[in-house]
């Protein structure tokens, strides 16, 4: 079986999206599927930027590619409207059976175009059938003043899909209201007034949970005491960890306050930030990137946020297992859409995170057994449940062993058995 992946980040460029691609392809191997993966031309320009990075940190880790690896094919010019012949273009060469949009409104430029590809090739009678992973349902900008265009933009890409994959529940569930919608009352094109297509049939749902983006695989010659002294940090010392970019919804000024009030209370807390600070899919990052360096200004706490930058995955490791906590502030909840969230889980982190948007679709999660969760954007409630870990042992022992358990729900070959079992569904 031939499958494609349409992706707008992929390593070495960094970014959630580009991890799970890459692992998928990897893991896919193992049930009979063979992959590639279709970009533009911006990976060769990343890519490149990408390699000077790891030389000016002087990391010795792996590439994060293995020789298995699938092959890249980085021939489209860009993520507007000129991607729909390149694409259609690439499918009538390469004939594959599956098209795997990987979506993610920062990771296509926030353009709308691509949520119209499936839509498009349908009109050309391409042959492959075509399965979108929503990583989130974030909305894309598309142009001022789109309004409601912008959400019809993700129901086109959901409706002309042949199947659509969510990673959570929260999705799934407001997917299948739209599917429902299809299915009662049809769908028509608002780039024209009369339908071009018959009414699509409503896509095949299923819910596939994403994988860690870093297993529990440390350097041969980690040793936790040592790893921490590197950020000043004894076994007297509260070491927070976050790890990810930041951006407006992860709460990245919240940490910082957060660190500061446990410092005026007496701890001796530090903050651990995992990981490039911007990525290359989200251009916004950048700036709110720069709004939280000016808080760590402001209240002085330079000495106290240390930065590990973009390293090999090795070593994003070892930081996690050195840390006593990670504190993962959403602003829209905890989920398990995020990759680094199901990273830190994995490696058994006590983890501290916001209350989810609908506690009911995320029953996995028990305050108290497996996160310590507290309301969104409240720095002071962080704060109090980072000392609570730093002033009880056991509590941060029954955390770890919660925290492992849960993150053993997201194997990497149960994933990709389901993707491809679903591939095999269509075809």
């Amino acid at each position: 079986m031939k499958v494609v992946f349409l992706t707008g980040e992929y390593p070495p460029m960094q970014g959630g999206i580009a991890d799970h691609t890459a692992y998928l392809g990897q893991h896919l191997t193992s049930f009979g599927v063979e992959s590639s993966v279709l970009i533009s031309r911006r990976w060769q320009e990343k890519g490149g930027e990408a390699a000077r990075m790891r030389r000016n940190e002087e990391i010795s880790s792996p590439p994060r590619l293995s020789a298995s690896s699938p092959p890249v094919f980085a021939s489209l010019p860009d993520w507007s409207w000129r991607c729909w012949p390149g694409v259609a273009s690439f499918l009538k060469t390469c004939q594959p059976d599956i098209l795997h949009i990987q979506y993610q409104a920062a990771a296509f430029d926030l353009g709308g175009w691509v949520n119209w590809l499936p839509w498009f090739l349908k009109k050309r009678s391409a042959v492959a059938r075509i399965v979108t992973t929503f990583h989130d349902l974030r909305i894309p900008y598309i142009f001022p003043k789109a309004g409601a265009f912008r959400w019809k933009s993700m129901l086109a890409l959901a409706r002309y899909s042949d199947a659509v994959i969510c990673t959570n529940r929260e999705d799934l569930e407001q997917l299948s209201m739209v599917n429902e919608e299809s299915s009662s009352s049809g769908y028509q094109s608002p780039i024209s007034p009369a339908p071009l297509l018959p009414r699509p049939s409503a896509p095949l749902l299923t819910l596939i949970p994403l994988g860690s983006n870093v297993e529990p695989q440390p350097p041969a010659d980690f040793e936790r005491v040592t790893w921490r002294k590197k950020y000043d940090a004894d076994e007297k010392t509260l070491l927070l960890a976050y790890f990810g970019f930041l951006n407006e919804s992860k709460g990245g000024e919240e940490l910082i306050e957060m660190l500061a009030l446990l410092r005026q209370q007496g701890h001796d807390a530090r903050l651990l930030l995992i990981g490039g600070e911007v990525g290359h899919a989200d251009p916004t990052n950048v700036a709110y990137a720069q709004k939280v360096q000016a808080l760590i200004d402001r209240r002085h706490l330079a000495d106290f946020v240390h930065r590990t930058g973009y390293t090999g995955l090795p070593e994003v490791s070892a930081n996690l297992l050195a840390a006593d906590a990670v504190v993962m502030p959403y602003r829209d909840g905890v989920s398990f859409r995020r990759t680094t969230l199901i990273a830190a889980l994995r490696h058994g982190c006590p983890v501290v995170s916001t209350l989810p948007a609908d506690p009911h679709l995320m029953p996995e999660i028990r305050s108290g057994e497996n996160m310590l969760l507290v309301p969104p954007r409240n720095a002071a409630a962080l704060a109090q449940a980072a000392a609570q870990l730093a002033d009880d042992p056991a509590l941060r022992r029954k955390l770890a062993l919660g925290s492992k358990q849960l993150g053993d729900l997201f194997e990497w070959d149960k994933i990709a058995q389901d993707t491809a079992a679903l591939y095999r569904r269509l075809i």
